[in-house]
């Protein structure tokens, strides 16, 4: 399969649509059964040869389970550590039947999870609870597999990226809430939030981040692309200058985003490099921008050690 095959938004948006809402389902059981970490990193799914998991998750009286969506298969299976399993397949159901069967599969291995609020988050539909949506039902296994391949492909682009930094940084995992994939870069310096900022919002913007992803479109921007964005942003930002010549900054939220439209990285003769470019650029804009220590964060090939990284004699 090509690198970064062609994956328009309109070609399965009533999939994709169905699609996150069923992850939705699935992480909101792993916020309520993992343990909290910083930022957030308990909550989303991270990559598997098959698609994505939730990992272990569960309490210490308990035995850990796991649900994992296979994108090979199309099943959601749910495993607990004795080796118990339950599945079924994730084609033919509304997110209600989705969400139903999701339950009587946890049940089925003892596990029993309260969702505090069993309905979407921040989409259009959040007053409507999952188990009475019967109008997301479009799941096509061929659309769904590109996705995860997709997927699959810019987490190794992020974890090559990741290599260079060797300051606190992020896992590269997948968020059920805007469903695209993400690495982040911190600082080390504490960020004010403002007053009226949400809990959700102040946790996960509570240092000074960087952050670089990659998202399948939406309705405010209908197209796949790969962004980075400085929180909180420092004056100046948008004026620094993006590689490739295709990158551009984009208003947003009162903010910038440094745009690379998929289909412009596609077109590049070496569209990994680019993309990787256009990263670095993004960073060396917002951490220089925000005057970060880039020399002493710095880790060239992933190698921290002086001596290992310096050439042979």
């Amino acid at each position: 399969m090509e690198l970064f095959p062609p994956i328009p938004l309109a070609d399965w948006r009533d999939c994709k649509e169905a699609l996150h809402r069923f992850a939705q389902v699935v992480g909101k059981i792993r916020l309520a059964a993992s343990v909290r970490r910083n930022h957030w990193w308990n909550v989303p799914f991270h990559l598997t040869g098959r698609g994505i998991t939730t990992r272990p998750m569960g309490q210490a009286e308990g035995d850990p389970f796991t649900i994992d969506f296979d994108f090979v298969g199309h099943r959601l299976v749910v495993a607990s550590l004795d080796g118990t399993e339950v599945s079924f397949p994730l084609y033919g159901r509304s997110v209600a039947s989705f969400h139903r069967a999701t339950l009587d599969a946890l049940a089925g291995l003892g596990v029993r999870v309260d969702i505090p609020l069993p309905s979407p988050f921040d989409l259009p539909d959040a007053s409507r609870p999952f188990a009475e949506d019967t109008e997301h039902a479009a799941y096509d296994p061929a659309q769904v597999n590109r996705y995860w391949r997709v997927l699959s492909q810019v987490a190794l682009v992020l974890e090559e990226f990741a290599a260079d930094f060797s300051g606190k940084a992020s896992p590269v995992h997948h968020f059920w809430h805007t469903f695209d994939i993400a690495y982040s870069r911190f600082s080390g310096r504490h960020a004010e939030q403002p007053a009226d900022a949400d809990p959700v919002t102040r946790e996960a913007y509570s240092r000074e981040v960087i952050s670089f992803g990659f998202w399948f479109g939406d309705d405010t921007f209908p197209e796949p692309a790969f962004y980075s964005y400085t929180s909180p942003e420092p004056s100046g930002l948008a004026e620094e200058p993006l590689t490739p010549g295709s990158a551009r900054w984009v208003a947003r939220n009162g903010s910038h985003l440094a745009v690379l439209r998929y289909d412009d990285a596609r077109a590049e003769a070496d569209p990994c490099a680019a993309v990787l470019a256009f990263y670095d650029s993004a960073y060396r804009a917002g951490a220089g921008r925000a005057k970060w220590d880039m020399a002493g964060l710095a880790c060239p090939g992933g190698v921290t050690d002086q001596h290992l990284g310096a050439p042979p004699a």
